[in-house]
C-alpha cells in the first residue's frame, strides 16, 4: 500500500528543534544535532512539522510501504548510533509497543557481536527512563502529550464479571488518544480489534454509552460535519482495515442528517481497502434513545 511519511534531509537540517513539538506522535527527535525520525510506526503523514522547519530539511513523501517489520527498522537505524537505537526504544516503551520492543531487543541480543552496539547498556538506559511526558522540558522535546498513544490495561480484579449496579460510572475507554485526526493506525492496541467509530455527540445522547457501546472496542470519534480533511479520516480506515486488520467495525451516528457522512466514510474506507471487514451501523435518537440497528 502507498502511503505518505516523513523524509529529512540530514545535510541540511540544522537541529534547531521547531519541528519536534509540532509532530503529535513524538515520532521526530533532535539526535546527534539533527532531527531524526524515530519511529516510522507513530509517523502518521500529515507533515504538521513541515511548515516549521526554517531550513526545508522536511518534506512528505509517497513510497510503498509493507506492513510495519521491526526488525527491519532496527537494520536501518544501527549505522546511525547507539542514540537512535535508545530513543526509537524508548519511544515504543513509552507507547506500549511491547511486542515490538520485544522483538526489537531480541535482534539486537542475537547479533550483538556483529552490529557493535552494548545492547546490555542500551536496554539498561530503555528499562530505567521516565515515561514521555514526565522528563524537565528541553524546549525541543517530544510532541504533545495529550496525543501520545496509549493503551490502558486493566487489572485482573476488573476483568472479570460484576454486578450490573456496580458499572454505573465506570468507563470502559481501552486506549487513548480518540479522536480521528490524532490516532495512529498502526498502534499495536488496534490489531485485530473490533472498531467502534463513533459521532462526537453521541457520547452525551445516550446515557449508558461505555457500557453499551465501547465496552469490548477500540474507539475512534469524529464530526462528519466539523471536522477538517475528512479525506485523511478514508486514509486512516483504510489502513486500519488492511495493515490492523481490525475485526469488526461499528458506526455509531446520531439521527441528525449530517450524522450520516460518517457512514459515508466508512463505505468508501471498505470500498478502497482490500481487505473485507463487516460493518453495523447503529442509530441514536436526539432523545438518547438508539432508533436503527443493522449490518450495511
Amino acid at each position: 500500500m502507498i502511503r505518505e511519511i516523513v523524509k529529512i534531509d540530514e545535510e541540511l537540517c540544522d537541529g534547531c528543534g521547531l519541528c519536534i513539538p509540532n509532530c503529535h506522535e513524538g515520532a521526530l527527535q533532535v539526535i546527534d544535532g539533527k532531527a531524526r525520525l524515530i519511529s516510522e510506526l507513530m509517523c502518521d503523514g500529515l507533515g504538521a512539522c513541515l511548515g516549521h522547519c526554517p531550513q526545508g530539511a522536511i518534506e512528505i513523501e509517497k513510497r510503498e510501504a509493507e506492513e510495519y517489520d521491526e526488525v527491519t527498522v532496527i537494520k536501518q537505524m544501527i549505522p546511525k548510533g547507539e542514540n537512535l537505537l535508545i530513543a526509537h526504544l524508548k519511544h515504543l516503551k513509552d507507547h506500549g509497543e511491547t511486542g515490538f520492543l520485544q522483538e526489537a531487543v531480541r535482534y539486537l541480543k542475537a547479533n550483538e557481536e556483529e552490529i557493535n552496539v552494548n545492547v546490555s547498556a542500551i536496554i539498561s538506559e530503555v528499562h530505567n527512563s521516565k515515561p514521555q511526558g514526565q522528563e524537565q522540558s528541553s524546549g525541543c522535546g517530544g510532541g504533545c502529550p495529550g496525543s501520545a498513544p496509549v493503551s490502558f490495561e486493566k487489572p485482573a480484579f476488573m476483568m472479570a464479571p460484576q454486578p450490573a449496579a456496580s458499572h454505573s460510572g465506570q468507563s470502559e475507554l481501552q486506549q487513548w488518544p480518540v479522536q480521528m485526526h490524532l490516532i495512529n493506525p498502526a498502534a499495536g492496541y488496534f490489531k485485530g480489534a473490533d472498531l467502534l467509530v463513533a459521532a462526537d455527540c453521541a457520547a452525551f445522547a445516550h446515557g449508558s454509552f461505555h457500557q453499551t457501546f465501547i465496552k469490548g472496542k477500540k474507539l475512534v470519534i469524529a464530526c462528519p460535519k466539523l471536522d477538517q480533511g475528512k479525506e485523511i479520516y478514508v486514509e486512516k480506515l483504510v489502513r486500519l482495515i488492511d495493515e490492523s486488520k481490525v475485526n469488526t467495525i461499528t458506526v455509531v451516528i446520531m439521527e441528525v442528517p449530517c450524522c450520516g457522512g460518517l457512514s459515508h466514510l466508512i463505505q468508501l474506507a471498505v470500498e478502497r481497502a482490500s481487505r473485507k471487514v463487516p460493518v453495523k451501523e447503529i442509530v441514536i435518537g436526539i432523545r438518547g434513545d438508539v432508533l436503527a440497528e443493522e449490518w450495511i
